[in-house]
C-alpha cells in the first residue's frame, strides 16, 4: 500500500504546485491566471529531491534580494533600475562587505574635518547628551550629512567638558596632597608651644647613657627623614611595635630647622622604650654645616629654574593642547615634597653617618607590619643599594616601571648611556650598605646628573629624585624580595586589604597620603591603627581615624 501526498506552496507572488510522484512542478500567478508552466521531469539521472530543494532555495534567495534592494533604496539616494547595477551594490553586500555605501563615506568624510573647539562657545543648538541628540534626530527627516554634523558637535562638546573635569580633578588632587592640613599644622604648634612651657618635653634624644649606641654596628639601624610629626610617629611606633628585639632598634629620625622643637616633644613625651630614638636637625650635622652642600645649591636652583619652565600650577591648567595625563604629572612635578632637602639628603648617608657600616631607610609614608632584622641578614654581594624592584607586574601605576617611565630617552645624553627597558627599582624601604658605597662615587654621580638637567630645562627628567638616584646607583643595585616593600597604596586601592595586610611594609606612594582625607578609607586603616586618637594631642586638633 502507498500513501501518496502532493505539496502546494504559496510564495509570495507566485504558487508552486508539485505532484505526488515527484514529475510533475507547476508554478503559476497567486491571483489565479490560468497561464502557467509545466515542467516534465523526465530523465532518471537528476535527482527528485535536488531540483526541489534547488527550487526552494532560489525561492528563498529572491525574498532575501527583494529585502536588500528595499533597505538599499531606503539608504541610498539613487534607485538600481538594471540587473548590472543591483549586483554590482548587493554582490558585496552578500558576501559581509560594503564597498560603497554613500552613508558610511559621508559620515567619515564629516567625523574626519577639522573643528575649531572655539566654535560650539555660545552655541545653544549643540546636543548636550545622547537623548537630546536622538530627540533632535528623530523630530523630522535627517540626511546622513546633518546626522554626521550633529553627532561631531555633541561629541566634541562632551569631550572638552570631560577635558576640564579631569584637569578639575588633578588640580583638586595637586592643592590636596601639597597643602598641609590644618590639623597636622595645628599638632606642630601645640608641641612646639609644649616644647617652650614643659621641661619633660625638651628631653636630650636619646639619654645620655644610650648615646654610645647611635654608633655601635651590633645594632639594626634605620634612618627617618621627615618635616612631619604624625607620619613620623607612625613609621617609628609601627617598627618598634613588630620588632621581634626593639632593645637592638636604634631610629635616627632627621628633621629641618623649623620641625625639630615639635619632634622633640612629641619623641619626649612618647617614648618607645625599650628602642632608642634620636632626633636631630640638619643644621646639628658637623658635616652640613661646613662649607657648601651639594644638595641645597641644587636645591635652590631647582627651584628656580622649575617655577620658570612650568609657570605655576595656573599656566599648567590653562593650557588647551595638552593631554589632561600631562598636565597631571606637571601638576605633580610642582609638588613641595619635590623640592624637599628631606627627600635628597639620603644621598648623604655616608657623611651624616660616617661611623657606621649599614642602615636601612626609610620614608615617612610607609608602615612597618613585621620584624625587620632579618634585611641584616641580606646578602648585598657587594652592591651598595638593597631594593625592590618595580617591573615584575602589571600595575601601571606602580609595578610596570622601566628607566624609560622616568628618564627622557629621546635626549641624547641619556640615551647614549642608559638602557630603556633596564628594569626600575623604588625608594621608600632601602638597605644601604655605606662601607661598599664609600668606596664608590655614586654621591659625585648623583649631583652630577642634577646639575645636566638643571643646565638642560628639566629635560632629562621633570621630576623627583628617584631619576637621579636611578642613574647614581645604576650598578650598585641588590634586588631583594617584594615582600619587603608594597608599593602604591596612595596611587589606587585596587590593592586589597588583605594583600596589603600580608605584606612587610607598605608605601603610601603616591597623592593620597593617609594622613590626607583624599587617602582610600580601604587602606587608611592599615596606617591609623599605629595612632593612639584618645592621645590629648590627636584628639585637640581633631585628628579622626576617619
Amino acid at each position: 500500500m502507498c500513501m501518496c501526498l502532493s505539496w502546494f506552496f504559496v510564495l509570495d507572488k507566485m504558487q508552486l504546485y508539485i505532484s505526488p510522484s515527484l514529475r510533475h512542478i507547476t508554478v503559476f500567478p497567486a491571483k489565479g491566471f490560468k497561464e502557467f508552466m509545466k515542467v516534465k521531469v523526465g530523465s532518471r539521472r537528476v535527482s527528485y529531491r535536488m531540483l526541489f530543494y534547488s527550487l526552494l532555495f532560489f525561492t528563498f534567495l529572491l525574498r532575501f534580494v527583494f529585502v536588500l534592494t528595499t533597505v538599499d533604496t531606503i539608504d541610498g539616494e539613487t534607485k538600481c533600475s538594471t540587473i548590472g547595477c543591483l549586483g554590482k551594490r548587493l554582490g558585496p553586500g552578500i558576501l559581509g562587505r560594503r564597498f560603497e555605501s554613500n552613508v558610511p563615506e559621508v559620515i567619515y568624510q564629516v567625523l574626519e574635518e577639522p573643528i575649531d573647539k572655539d566654535e560650539l562657545k555660545g552655541r545653544s543648538n549643540v546636543p548636550q547628551s545622547l537623548e537630546d541628540f536622538m530627540a533632535e534626530i528623530r523630530k523630522g527627516k535627517t540626511d546622513a550629512r546633518t546626522f554626521a554634523l550633529k553627532l561631531r558637535e555633541m561629541v566634541t562638546l562632551l569631550e572638552q567638558r570631560t577635558r576640564t573635569a579631569k584637569i578639575q580633578e588633578y588640580l583638586y588632587r595637586h592643592v590636596a596632597s601639597s597643602s598641609i592640613p590644618k590639623q597636622l599644622h595645628c599638632l606642630a604648634l601645640k608641641l612646639a608651644n609644649e616644647h617652650s612651657t614643659n621641661a619633660a618635653a625638651r628631653l636630650q634624644l636619646p639619654s645620655a647613657e644610650l648615646v654610645p649606641a647611635l654608633v655601635d654596628n651590633s645594632y639594626f639601624h634605620f634612618v627617618l627623614a621627615s618635616d612631619n610629626v604624625l607620619a613620623a610617629s607612625v613609621v617609628a611606633k609601627s617598627l618598634v611595635r613588630n620588632s621581634l628585639r626593639p632593645q637592638k632598634v636604634v631610629l635616627h629620625i632627621i628633621t629641618d630647622r623649623k620641625t625639630y622643637y615639635p619632634m622633640q616633644a612629641w619623641f619626649s613625651l612618647h617614648p618607645l622604650s625599650p628602642a632608642i630614638i634620636e632626633v636631630k636637625a640638619l643644621h646639628h650635622f658637623d658635616w652640613f654645616t661646613k662649607g657648601k652642600v651639594p644638595v641645597l645649591e641644587a636645591m635652590e636652583k631647582d627651584q628656580r629654574v622649575r617655577s620658570q619652565f612650568r609657570g605655576g600650577s595656573s599656566a599648567i591648567v590653562a593650557n588647551k593642547t595638552e593631554k589632561p595625563v600631562v598636565i597631571a604629572a606637571k601638576l605633580q612635578a610642582l609638588s613641595p615634597k619635590y623640592n624637599s632637602v628631606m627627600n635628597h639628603i639620603r644621598i648623604h648617608l655616608p657623611e651624616l653617618f660616617p661611623s657606621l657600616n649599614k642602615v636601612v631607610f626609610l620614608d615617612d609614608d610607609i608602615v612597618i607590619q613585621t620584624d625587620l632584622s632579618p634585611l641584616w641578614d641580606i646578602d648585598m654581594n657587594g652592591k651598595v643599594n638593597g631594593a625592590v624592584e618595580t617591573c615584575t607586574g602589571e600595575d601601571k601605576f606602580v609595578m610596570s616601571k622601566r628607566l624609560k617611565s622616568y628618564l627622557n630617552f629621546s635626549h641624547p645624553l641619556i640615551s647614549k648611556n642608559f638602557n630603556p627597558n633596564e628594569c626600575a627599582w623604588a625608594y621608600g624601604m632601602n638597605i644601604f650598605d655605606l662601607e661598599a658605597w664609600r668606596k664608590t662615587n655614586i654621591s659625585l654621580t648623583y649631583h652630577y646628573w642634577v646639575e645636566q638637567n638643571l643646565k638642560s630645562d628639566l629635560s632629562l627628567w621633570q621630576l623627583g629624585t628617584l631619576p637621579p638616584g636611578l642613574i647614581a646607583f645604576h650598578g650598585h643595585v641588590q634586588v631583594i624580595d617584594p615582600f619587603w616593600h608594597m608599593l602604591g597604596l596612595g596611587y589606587q586601592d585596587n590593592t586589597s586589604f588583605s594583600d596589603a595586610e600580608s605584606a612587610g611594609v607598605i608605601h603610601f606612594n603616591g597623592r593620597a597620603k593617609p594622613w590626607l582625607e583624599i587617602a582610600f578609607p580601604t587602606l587608611r586603616p592599615l596606617w591609623a591603627k599605629y595612632i593612639n586618637f584618645s592621645d590629648k594631642f590627636i584628639k585637640s586638633c581633631h585628628i579622626r581615624a576617619s
